[in-house]
């Protein structure tokens, strides 16, 4: 068995909730940690054969308009659970704010000002969701994750706030 990437995790992870189609996947993965680990449509699709190949996952029932399901084999919680207790790496954080405001001369004044307004609202959202999601944590590790999820919004408020308006 080869050493599995973090989105094959991922999606060990989630499949030990039970059967999921590709669909159910990624809608769980935005739902569960999609503010800290993306997890696009196509690297689901892209990785659930290549963990069936593995012995990971299995194919399970097939649902209505050819969906998929698949199921964690033993083999696959073994595999998720080694990758659990293994050394993390280093935290790569990719955000496409920064990366935007990177290039942001390449921007008119007009165009930066709505970059800024927009990300302004979408880290106000994030902030509201993890500030009620902290509220509603049911264990200390939700409650910590929300509470991260806090401070990351308020990181990138503070960011853009530090940006001057010109």
């Amino acid at each position: 068995m080869s050493e599995l990437n973090a989105t094959a995790a991922a999606l060990l992870g989630l499949l030990q909730d039970g059967p999921a189609t590709g669909g159910q996947l990624v809608a769980a993965a935005e739902e569960r940690f999609g503010t800290f680990f993306s997890v696009t449509r196509s690297q689901v699709y892209r990785e659930l054969p290549a963990l069936a190949k593995e012995g990971l996952v299995r194919l399970g029932k097939q649902g209505p308009r050819s969906s998929q399901q698949y199921v964690i084999t033993a083999a696959g919680k073994k595999a998720f659970k080694a990758w659990l207790t293994s050394d993390a790496g280093p935290d790569h954080l990719r955000s496409p704010l920064i990366l935007r405001l990177v290039h942001a001369g390449s921007l008119t004044a007009k165009q930066r000002a709505a970059l800024i307004e927009a990300a302004r609202g979408s880290y106000q959202e994030d902030l509201d969701e993890a500030r009620a999601a902290v509220k509603a944590a049911g264990d200390p590790y939700s409650k910590a994750i929300a509470e991260f999820g806090q401070a990351h919004a308020r990181a990138a408020l503070k960011l853009i706030d530090a940006i001057p308006q010109a």
